[in-house]
């Protein structure tokens, strides 16, 4: 016999817990000291292991009291049932993350500002709730769905998304700026390296990306992250600017030529 402060030594099962397996009759102590302490078997020990083995698997106390006292117990349908739970609050906890990572970039994009963020994420939720109202709507998605999979996710943890919402979120914080000053420029010309190595020479479905961006309607029913249009407006001046200044040498050198 093993006195219960031993159990709890090997074991790394605190005494409290041992006894408490005890009231609720789930690990009973076949014997007693005189002093009162409880005793083990080898017997007991090995009950033990089978009952932090399915602790960790994720089921209850109750539920592996029953699994240990029922010689009728269907285990293979007790296994497939857990496995279904398990399958299921997986799925839970995914769609959690994923509503955090929107969330957290979401504030990102607003600059702190995290009343905006949540506003904007709710009426994405919703929109997605919705579901597509017409197919005509989402006719680049439908054309071109390679490169649409490509754009920045709002939930997405992958660098490109990452990248793309931190320089939103700088350009938004940059606004009151002079678009041709040499801090927005920089973040424009990052953004338009960032759209030649993700879509490179197709510029027909960037134009018509963009084209459905200035859209509030159409943004908000392709399920894009909503931006303000006086952003957008920014933006546009900034890239025309930045896309002058690229061409500007070229024609000199041209001329010189």
């Amino acid at each position: 016999m093993i006195h219960i402060k031993d159990v709890a030594k090997q074991t790394q099962i605190t005494v409290r817990t041992l006894r408490y397996y005890d009231q609720i009759g789930l690990l009973s102590a076949p014997s007693k000291t005189e002093g009162g302490h409880r005793l083990y078997s080898e017997e007991e020990l090995k009950k033990l292991q089978y009952i932090h083995f399915f602790k960790r698997m994720g089921y209850k106390l109750q539920e592996i009291k029953d699994m240990l006292s029922d010689p009728d117990w269907d285990w293979s349908t007790g296994l497939k049932s857990q496995l279904s739970f398990i399958l299921e609050e997986q799925k839970r906890l995914r769609s959690m993350e994923l509503s955090l990572r929107e969330l957290i970039n979401g504030i990102a994009v607003e600059g702190g500002n995290e009343p905006l963020a949540v506003q904007k994420l709710i009426q994405l939720s919703n929109q997605h709730k919705k579901g597509l109202p017409d197919l005509k709507e989402h006719q680049l998605k439908a054309k071109d769905p390679d490169l649409w999979a490509k754009l920045p996710k709002m939930n997405g943890e992958d660098p490109d998304s990452l990248e793309w919402i931190a320089l939103l979120g700088q350009i938004k914080r940059l606004i009151k700026d002079d678009p041709a000053s040499s801090k927005v420029q920089n973040i424009i010309r990052r953004m338009a390296e960032k759209q030649a190595e993700q879509f490179g020479d197709a510029d027909e479905f960037v134009n018509e990306l963009w084209d459905i961006r200035k859209s509030p309607k159409q943004s908000e029913n392709h399920g894009l992250y909503p931006i303000e249009k006086e952003v957008l407006d920014y933006m546009e001046r900034a890239f025309d600017i930045y896309l002058s200044s690229v061409k500007s040498p070229s024609s000199k050198e041209e001329k010189h030529d």
